[in-house]
């Protein structure tokens, strides 16, 4: 056949040579020796030749298409053609490069395999410098080349990127092919996406990288949008735009995820170009840097070493922005009219845990980085419970981190753990073993973090007898350590075993309060309840405690303050705790009924050296003793049958000490003089000396048992005239050394004397006190008439003012401390709807009508005369009404906030003010409120236009027209100051603004370009 396919060429006959050729068998093919011959015979110098080689490629292509060749022998031919591919002429490569593009357009290959070939072909077309006809006109190769490429990019068929890859392109090119293959993403079916994702990232080692990793990012984000707004409408309309199923979706997703995390672990500049993309871009609208394909891919790209960090602080700089910038807008009515589109990015994070099938251990490394934010507190729970396997892990390391963080907060960890106790106890007491081992560090721990540790774990300690008895001796052990923060840790420990490890019989039933059922924990034979059982080992831990009255006062204070939980927790030790307490204030009172005083303070303070120190906070322990004894009183004893006489007996009898001693206690403190004490206005106070420490401690002792006695007798005094005068000379011995101390430290300008004393006050008692003062007051009011009243009234501070200074620290402490019980603080308040279930209480609405309450009494005192106007209870009032404005819900009905922003505003239009501070609260207060439903831009026009009119212009030629927008606004007042403030406060919000204008494409209307002109004096 070779010797005929010479002859045909030699005849130059080319119909015979096609013929020939495609008589050609499989065998001779792949033998190389037809093809090759065909070839070698076929110079490129005549046109004949140039024929004949194109009807060989023609041939061979097919042929290799078909699919009958085996793969070694297709490739062999390829390389030939490949091979002499480069000696065919420029319009011979353009008629072969054509034809492969018509195969392509039309779907023709079977499997590409001849691809590396057109690869070749366009190679050599773009190096020939001939001029080839191309429709009505001429191009050269390079011109050619670039038609080509343009018209396959154009097609549905995708398979050309391979090739691409091996085609020199410039960048202009290779940016047109990215995008022409982005734009096709819309028109294939999704399981064909993956593929090309693949492919775009091999082709861009060549350079668009950017380009590449937007479109895949934009293109899935839009499908995300889709997918929740069908989620939103689940009936649409519209069929044909209907979206893929979720779960394929999500599949999809992480098949190209993978794609790229691959490509990045063989070219690092994909990761960094990434990561640069998001910076930029979230600078622009974070709703696109932070969807939930970006934050999977980043979590995903994070396990790289070398971009770990990276990702991180972007995670972190980028979450912190969006979380700061929600709040700024929920707290303006005037930015959300002009951004609407607010991105919660918890949302975000926390849907992307969800979506997440397999555990990623990137979530938790997430979430360490965000603790100071409350996503931190939201993600975790969440991966713990998707993510089961991997429990064990995360409680791995978060006993990890309670014990290396030790000296950092620690909080969140423990509220992890306590959490992970709750939902997978089973996870818990599988690494019993791993809890024992911390066990052992906890002498090396703050006393914080050991107390939130035990409390965590310890429904725990009641399944497991051999984790509590590891945690006994280590407790035992850490009580005669030298460390004070180690015994103090095994007094907490010991406290905390006494409050849940319950006798029989006692009056709670605390232990059964655990959120772990029966069906959910295994617990150890031995760990059934046993009431004797708990008894002894409640008494062995009591006479553990019994040591530790001997060492020092910060070990005896703990003591102190939990004696009185264990008490009410578990009632059957009151007898034991009683003795105890009882044993150990015998050792300063002194019983004989007139020396002076009752008390050994001399044995309260130890010398060692120079220094003093506290040795015994007596203080702690009569309030300890007091609390006890009403608790016993009021509960246990009551509760006593006619069976157990014998053990009334016995308890009458330290609660008869008490009381004899406490009442004897009380009689002689009041015949005390401070002398007795060795305290007067002469003693020397200075925390320099030793004598000054000495008497400072002595004082603050004096002070605090003086506190003490007198919740004591008003507590059992039954509204007695006695017993009040009894607390009317407690509180004047209290009152001299308050005032004592208060003197020395003003002369010493000491700041030891700016610290208040603890108060040893309990708040059930201030609360009962003061209802008791005010229904005194309200007698007084009403029966004695006002001249009487008036002729006292410059001594000191008014009733009044005090109440106002009352309720202001009341709110400010509901605030700051009590927040989660705000709610029922104000429905507590509202006497007109008492009967309202929890559920139903609407802390705006509530705060809004408290804040009316208060609106009227300003009226009332911003339209009194000159002589009746009280600045200090104006200026407390506007405070209140600051205070209580922080609780409304900037997203709740806007009427509520306009009521109360137009009470202000009446203020300001209707009452003239002279005194500086109050105009200053009242204008900041009218803004603040303001600004929660609408713009304040006009608010300050028509403020500055009224300073204006007051002060004048600059320019003295100028007539200014009287205006009056304000009545507060006048010579003396600040409202130039006030009005300077607030504008350069709300520069901010423009600031915002102006920043994301171009993402968020919100119109710059006249009421922005107003704001930019206060802010900036530029039009």
């Amino acid at each position: 056949m070779a010797q005929r396919i010479l002859q045909l060429a030699a005849q130059q006959n080319p119909d015979g040579l096609r013929e020939a050729l495609q008589g050609l068998s499989e065998a001779e093919v792949c033998g190389g020796g037809g093809a090759d011959t065909a070839l070698s015979c076929s110079p490129c110098s005549q046109q004949s030749g140039v024929l004949r080689r194109l009807q060989v490629y023609k041939h061979c292509v097919a042929l290799v298409e078909s699919g009958d060749l085996h793969v070694g022998k297709a490739s062999e031919i390829i390389g030939l053609l490949m091979l002499e591919a480069r000696q065919l002429p420029g319009h011979a490569l353009a008629e072969l490069a054509t034809l492969f593009v018509e195969v392509i357009k039309g779907g023709s290959l079977s499997n590409g395999k001849s691809l590396e070939l057109f690869s070749t072909v366009l190679t050599a077309l773009s190096n020939s410098k001939e001029s080839l006809a191309y429709g009505k006109g001429e191009l050269n190769g390079e011109e050619f080349k670039k038609q080509l490429i343009n018209t396959l990019c154009s097609s549905k068929y995708v398979l050309h990127l391979r090739f691409n890859r091996d085609i020199p392109l410039s960048g202009e090119e290779l940016q047109f092919v990215v995008e022409k293959v982005l734009r096709m993403f819309s028109r294939l079916d999704l399981q064909e996406i993956p593929p090309l994702v693949y492919q775009l990232l091999l082709l861009s080692a060549k350079g668009s990288k950017k380009t590449v990793l937007e479109g895949i990012i934009s293109f899935f984000n839009q499908l995300d949008k889709r997918q929740k707004e069908e989620q939103r409408v689940p009936q649409s309309a519209d069929l044909e735009v209907a979206t893929v199923p979720l779960d394929q979706l999500r599949h999809v997703e992480g098949t190209v995820i993978l794609h790229i995390v691959s490509a990045i672990n063989l070219d690092q500049d994909i990761g960094e170009e990434l990561i640069k993309h998001l910076k930029t871009e979230q600078q622009k609208d974070p709703g696109k840097a932070l969807c939930p394909f970006s934050v999977a891919l980043l979590l995903s790209i994070a396990v790289k070493h070398r971009l770990q960090e990276q990702i991180f602080d972007f995670l972190k700089t980028s979450i912190t922005r969006s979380c700061k910038d929600l709040q700024f807008l929920e707290a303006s009515k005037f930015l959300q009219d002009l951004c609407p589109q607010q991105y919660d990015v918890t949302a975000v994070i926390l849907e992307v845990v969800k979506n997440s099938g397999l555990w990623k251990w990137e979530f938790f490394s997430l979430a360490r980085v965000l603790w100071d934010h409350k996503i931190a507190a939201d993600l975790l729970p969440a991966v713990n419970s998707v993510h089961e396997p991997i429990r064990s892990d995360i409680l791995e390391q978060v006993l990890n981190r309670v014990l290396m963080k030790a000296a950092s907060p620690v909080s969140h960890f423990i509220e992890l753990l306590s959490n992970i106790v709750v939902s997978a106890p089973l996870v818990l007491q599988n690494s019993s073993s791993r809890v024992t081992e911390t066990f052992d560090n906890l002498s090396f721990l703050p006393i914080d973090t050991v107390q939130g540790l035990l409390r965590a774990v310890q429904p725990l300690l009641k399944v497991s007898m051999s984790v509590r008895d590891s945690l006994i001796l280590v407790l035992q052990k850490a009580i005669f350590s030298r460390q004070l923060d180690a015994r103090k840790a095994a007094v907490a420990g010991f406290l905390l075993l006494l409050r849940n490890f319950k006798i029989l019989g006692s009056l709670t039933s605390s232990q059964c309060s655990q959120a772990i059922g029966a069906t959910q924990v295994q617990a150890d034979v031995h760990a059934c309840y046993n009431s004797a059982a708990n008894e002894a080992f409640c008494l062995e831990i009591l006479g553990s405690l019994r040591r530790c009255l001997s060492q020092q006062a910060d070990v005896r204070l703990m003591l102190y303050e939990g004696f009185y939980d264990v008490l009410r927790r578990n009632s059957q030790l009151a007898s034991s705790i009683m003795e105890t307490l009882l044993s150990q204030i015998k050792q300063y009172y002194l019983p004989q009924p007139d020396l002076l005083p009752p008390l050994k303070l001399e044995g309260c303070i130890m010398a060692q050296g120079d220094q003093i120190f506290l040795q015994e906070p007596l203080a702690h322990l009569l309030c300890c003793i007091q609390h006890c004894l009403a608790w016993y009183k009021s509960t246990v004893h009551l509760c006593k049958g006619a069976d157990e006489e014998e053990e009334e007996e016995e308890d009458v009898g330290f609660e008869q000490n008490f009381e004899e001693m406490l009442e004897s206690v009380t009689r002689r403190m009041i015949k005390s003089e401070l002398e007795d004490f060795e305290l007067d206005k002469s003693a020397d106070f200075s925390p320099s000396s030793g004598v000054g420490v000495k008497n400072n401690i002595y004082a603050i002792q004096v002070m605090g048992i003086c506190e003490v006695l007198i919740e004591y007798n008003f507590s059992t005094g039954n509204f007695s005239k006695n017993r009040f005068e009894d607390v009317l000379g407690l509180f004047t011995c209290y009152n001299k050394l308050s005032e004592i101390l208060k003197e020395k430290a003003g002369k010493n300008k000491s700041t030891l004397g700016n610290k208040i004393a603890r108060s040893f006050l309990s708040m059930g008692f201030v609360s009962t006190l003061l209802t008791a003062l005010f229904r005194v007051l309200l007698w007084r009011y009403t029966s004695i008439p006002t001249a009487v009243e008036e002729s006292g009234k410059k001594k000191g501070k008014s009733i009044s003012l005090l109440c106002l200074e009352g309720l202001l620290r009341i709110f400010n402490t509901m605030q700051q401390l009590y927040a989660a019980r705000i709610p029922q603080f104000l429905q507590a308040l509202d006497i007109t709807d008492g009967d309202a279930e929890e559920a139903d209480i609407n802390v705006t609405e509530k705060a809004a009508f408290q804040i009316r309450q208060f609106q009227r009494c300003l009226v009332n005192q911003l339209s009194s005369g000159e002589d009746d106007f009280n600045s200090k209870e104006t200026q407390l009032l506007i405070t209140i009404l600051s205070t209580l404005s922080k609780l409304l819900d900037p997203g709740s009905q806007q009427v509520i906030h306009r009521n109360s922003a137009s009470s202000n505003i009446l203020f300001c239009f209707l009452f003239p003010a002279e005194d500086l501070s109050c105009c200053k609260g009242l204008l900041t207060l009218l803004f603040s409120l303001h600004v929660l439903y609408k713009s304040p831009v006009s608010l300050l026009r028509e403020l500055a236009q009224d300073i204006h009119a007051c002060l004048g212009d600059i320019d003295q030629d100028i007539e200014i027209e009287s205006r009056s927008h304000f009545a507060i606004v006048n010579v003396k007042t600040a409202a130039p100051t006030v009005c300077v403030s607030q504008n350069s406060g709300e520069c901010d919000n423009p600031s915002l603004c102006f920043f994301a204008g171009e993402a968020l494409r919100f119109p710059f209307d006249p009421t922005v370009l107003l704001i930019h002109y206060l802010c900036t004096g530029k039009a």
